[in-house]
């Protein structure tokens, strides 16, 4: 199948997908074009004559035609299939479009949100601050968002808040614009015995997956935060980074100045070319530990609250971001707003 014929297959399937009934080519054709995709009538008819016959789409005669469920599964799993390396583009598109300055401690920084009810995080407020204070979350700062807020991607409905907090690609953005290169490589669960960590328990290539890996760790279970914090044992959120050997103590210095402005730094970092907590880095670079920016809204979710997170979800103000120690009192004063 080439090319130019699947995107066009793909393309008459989403059409039919929109639609509950039989859709006639002439309607597809016309879609099409509005689409940007110069076809014609007599070539969408040739295409579902195929498209019957392979039985990714039904005829109706006259009425036109419809998706089959063989369609369906086709069109999910080539969207699949596009999504895949989406997150690795997205982490560089956001690094490459934060403005932070470090020394002037002024611009936009990457944050992720959680979309959760005032109670939900009211209920969580002590735990969360053990995440802080036991060094698990990324930096010193958080953010909250109003409804009718949008937060880069991500609108704030009503009846509920958005609770932002620093997005570790931040520490990539900083690097970058000082002239240090760093790939994120895998997002993963770090973990932790008497409040040290042992090595990743799991692991997930950026390039491989649409989603966030903690995001998916987090809605699993495979999370274990409040027996972390209490414990000094258990599974946390954490990214594996490489970054230029030459690079790597002008890069201590940025992130140890990123971390004394309340965005984080490295958790742990390694030697050129060496494994660090299991995880080997490439010939020429040294290995770097980051702690997941959702640390610590993973604490609601193992409250057993649902919520809503998003990782990198967009860029806010760095002046809008706030120490969790005023957390409680924010969101005091945000609840008694809003009623």
């Amino acid at each position: 199948m080439n090319g130019k014929f699947r995107r066009r297959r793909l393309a008459i399937l989403e059409i039919l997908k929109q639609h509950e009934g039989p859709v006639i080519s002439h309607d597809i054709a016309y879609a099409l074009n509005q689409r940007g995709l110069d076809v014609s009538e007599r070539t969408i008819r040739l295409d579902l004559q195929e498209m019957d016959r392979q039985g990714v789409t039904l005829s109706h005669g006259r009425r036109g035609h419809r998706l089959s469920e063989a369609g369906l599964a086709e069109l999910h799993l080539a969207r699949t299939h596009e999504r895949v390396g989406f997150l690795s583009s997205k982490i560089d598109a956001m690094t490459y479009a934060m403005t932070f300055d470090l020394d002037r401690c002024a611009g936009e920084v990457v944050v992720n949100t959680t979309l959760c009810a005032s109670d939900q995080l009211r209920g969580a407020l002590g735990e969360i601050a053990a995440v802080f204070a036991k060094g698990y979350g990324m930096g010193q700062l958080v953010a909250l968002a109003e409804p009718g807020e949008r937060i880069g991607e991500i609108d704030v409905p009503a009846r509920m808040i958005g609770f932002c907090t620093v997005c570790s690609i931040t520490l990539n953005g900083i690097l970058l614009k000082h002239g240090i290169p760093v790939q994120s490589k895998y997002g993963g669960l770090l973990e932790l015995h008497d409040g040290n960590p042992v090595r990743f328990a799991e692991a997930i290539d950026y390039r491989g997956t649409s989603l966030d890996p903690l995001v998916i760790f987090i809605r699993g279970g495979f999370t274990s935060y409040r027996s972390a914090i209490r414990t000094g044992n258990g599974l946390i959120g954490a990214s594996f980074r490489e970054l230029p050997a030459d690079a790597a103590d002008p890069a201590r210095r940025l992130a140890a100045k990123t971390d004394a402005a309340g965005l984080g730094g490295f958790y742990r970092m390694g030697a050129p070319g060496c494994e660090l907590l299991g995880i080997p880095a490439s010939a020429g670079c040294c290995g770097a530990v980051v702690i997941g920016g959702l640390n610590p809204v993973s604490i609601m979710e193992e409250r057993g609250e649902h919520v809503m997170a998003t990782a990198l979800s967009g860029l806010l103000p760095y002046a809008r971001l706030f120490p969790y120690t005023e957390l409680p009192r924010r969101l005091a004063a945000l609840t008694r707003r809003l009623k």
